[in-house]
C-alpha cells in the first residue's frame, strides 16, 4: 500500500511539473519558434554571426546590400553593441551610433534591454515585442533572434526578425 502512494505520489509531482513547465513563457517562446519562418531567421542570424566574427564591421557593407539574403523586403540585420548602442540598421540608420538602452516598445516593453540580458546571459534567444514594418508607423507583432559575437576586444549583438501579422 505504502509502495502504491509513493509510486502515486511521484507521477503526481512529474505530471505537475511537466504541467507547469508546458504552460511558462519560455516554452510558448520556444514553440513558437519552430515554425519555418523562425527557422530561416535564426539561421539568417548565425551566418550573419559567422561573418561578422570573421569580416568584423566590414561585413556590415554586405548586410545593407537591398534585395540581398541580409536585406530584403521585412527582413533585416540589425547589429548594437553590448552596451546597446547601434550600429547598423539598414532601415533606420539614423539610429546608427545612438544609444538605444532605453527603447521601447508601444506597450513599454525595453526590448533592447532584453537583448543585451539574453546575450549576456544565454548568448542567444528570442524577443518578442512590437515594432512598425519598415515603411510603416503602426507597430506590428515582431519576433527577433539575436546573437552574442565576439569581434576583435568588441562583444556585439547581431539579430534579425519576423512579424507576426
Amino acid at each position: 500500500m505504502r509502495r502504491l502512494l509513493v509510486f502515486t505520489t511521484l507521477w503526481l509531482l512529474i505530471f505537475l511539473f511537466g504541467a507547469l513547465m508546458l504552460s511558462s513563457p519560455e516554452f510558448s517562446i520556444s514553440q513558437e519558434t519552430q515554425s519555418e519562418e523562425a527557422k530561416q531567421t535564426k539561421a539568417l542570424v548565425d551566418e550573419a554571426a559567422a561573418l561578422l566574427e570573421s569580416k568584423g564591421k566590414e561585413s556590415f557593407t554586405e548586410f545593407r546590400k537591398k534585395d540581398s539574403k541580409w536585406l530584403k523586403g521585412d527582413t533585416y540585420i540589425f547589429v548594437l553593441d553590448i552596451n546597446g548602442k547601434g550600429l547598423l540598421n539598414p532601415y533606420n540608420p539614423e539610429l546608427d551610433g545612438k544609444s538605444l538602452i532605453d527603447f521601447k516598445d508601444a506597450n513599454g516593453k525595453a526590448f533592447v534591454q532584453e537583448y543585451i540580458e539574453i546575450a549576456k546571459t544565454k548568448g542567444s534567444g528570442w524577443v518578442e515585442y512590437i515594432f512598425p514594418k519598415p515603411g510603416e508607423s503602426k507597430p506590428s507583432k515582431k519576433k527577433s533572434y539575436v546573437k552574442k559575437v565576439n569581434v576583435g576586444e568588441e562583444t556585439l549583438i547581431v539579430g534579425s526578425g519576423f512579424y507576426m501579422d
